[in-house]
């Protein structure tokens, strides 16, 4: 979820040796790491440590900073390949490359840069507090609120379904600074908070449908004292803005990671076709599995392409706004229908817990909703596609 910008990013022979790197990590440490997770609900600590030592925290940070400056396309498909293991370790990693990172690198100070981007970079963890129980991306209700006192900030609020709280050391909260929404968003501003400051606590992470090992929980702030320079930017009122810089590849990103997953659950219903026998002989034989599998591959195809056009765009420094929601759109409705059939290829084994099947099904199902619902970035493709045709009937 890098910011968007002409980049030339990474050497293309430093970038292949990287992505065979992690093409090997995900199958020997990864993959195998799996069950465990699923039994803990967390990433292991020593998988934790190698994907530091790798800098897949630090992938869209700039070298100055410690990180290994990829451009989009890079970026997107190092998350492909990522998103081939389960969904937690692209969420443990995705906060810290996108929202948190592009705040920082185009909002912050350069003290502030200097002293939390090599620090996000290096692997300590990160958190976006922008979701209330009572509002969502609709920031004119945020009730979280920060109140000058003393040189500083006091915070008061609850953010919910925040990804990476548990296991947090800094989240990038957003809060009202002022009670007028004019001009638009004008009121929220953001805060670097560092997690172990007093008054800060987290709820006990949420139980969900899927996606084991990637955490959510509610950040409650009471009366947390801030000095001056938390305030991003020191600048009241842009927080907001600053942080939905990212969105356009935020939505690349769950566009690979849902075409990688698609692969990977994919790859898993021709294994089990291949060896699993009805009448006498492996059901990959018959027809209608072979349709299946045909459609998946036809569908996941079409989301690689799009990958490939809508990075290359944004790496020309295109504006990208409706082609990385369509992506989007349409990968993470193409990843729900492969698992979909899947778990029909796996037949009443594909109901059962004890096959991959039914995981893929949960886990797939959060893609459609993550950085924008599908019918949220319908109505936003086709608003900017009527006021384009307006413009040209001019």
């Amino acid at each position: 979820m890098p910011d968007i910008t002409a980049n030339p990013g990474m050497d293309a022979e430093t970038f292949e040796q990287f992505l065979d790197q992690l093409k090997r990590f995900v199958r020997d440490r990864m993959i195998p790491a799996e069950r465990e997770i699923i039994e803990t609900d967390r990433i292991p600590d020593a998988i934790l440590e190698e994907m530091r030592s790798m800098g897949l925290f630090g992938l869209t940070m700039p070298e100055e900073y410690g990180g290994a400056a990829m451009n989009v396309t890079q970026y997107a498909l190092t998350i492909h390949v990522l998103s081939y293991a389960m969904p937690a370790y692209r969420s443990i990693i995705s906060i810290n490359t996108g929202m948190v990172h592009s705040a920082i690198k185009h909002g912050g100070t350069q003290e502030q840069k200097a002293e939390w981007l090599p620090r996000i970079a290096a692997g300590e963890i990160a958190s976006f507090g922008l979701t209330e129980p009572g509002s969502g991306s609709d920031s004119a209700g945020m009730a979280t609120i920060a109140k000058r006192s003393d040189g500083g900030w006091v915070l008061n609020g609850t953010k919910r379904y925040i990804t990476n709280a548990p296991q947090a050391d800094i989240a990038l909260i957003m809060a009202r600074t002022s009670k007028e929404a004019l001009p638009k968003n004008a009121h929220v501003s953001a805060f670097i908070v560092p997690m172990d400051t007093p008054g800060v606590s987290v709820s006990s992470p949420d139980k969900k449908m899927g996606q084991s090992g990637s955490q959510i929980a509610d950040i409650i702030m009471e009366d947390v004292q801030l000095p001056a320079e938390a305030l991003l930017g020191m600048e009241e009122g842009k927080g907001f803005i600053t942080a939905m810089k990212s969105l356009d590849t935020g939505r690349i990103s769950v566009g690979a990671a849902s075409a990688g997953y698609a692969r990977r659950a994919l790859d898993s219903a021709m294994g089990y076709a291949a060896e699993r026998k009805a009448f006498g002989e492996p059901i990959a034989s018959f027809q209608l599995i072979q349709q299946m599998l045909a459609e998946s591959e036809t569908e996941i195809y079409a989301a690689e392409c799009m990958l490939a056009d809508v990075t290359a765009r944004a790496d020309r420094g295109e504006s990208v706004l409706v082609k990385a929601a369509a992506f989007k759109v349409f990968a993470s409705e193409m990843c729900g229908r492969v698992v979909d059939r899947v778990v029909q290829i796996y037949g009443g084994a594909g109901y059962l817990a004890e096959y991959d099947a039914e995981r893929f099904f949960r886990d797939a199902r959060v893609y459609r909703i993550y950085e924008g619902t599908t019918q949220i970035l319908q109505l936003q493709i086709a608003k900017h596609m009527l006021r384009q045709f307006a413009g040209q009937a001019r």
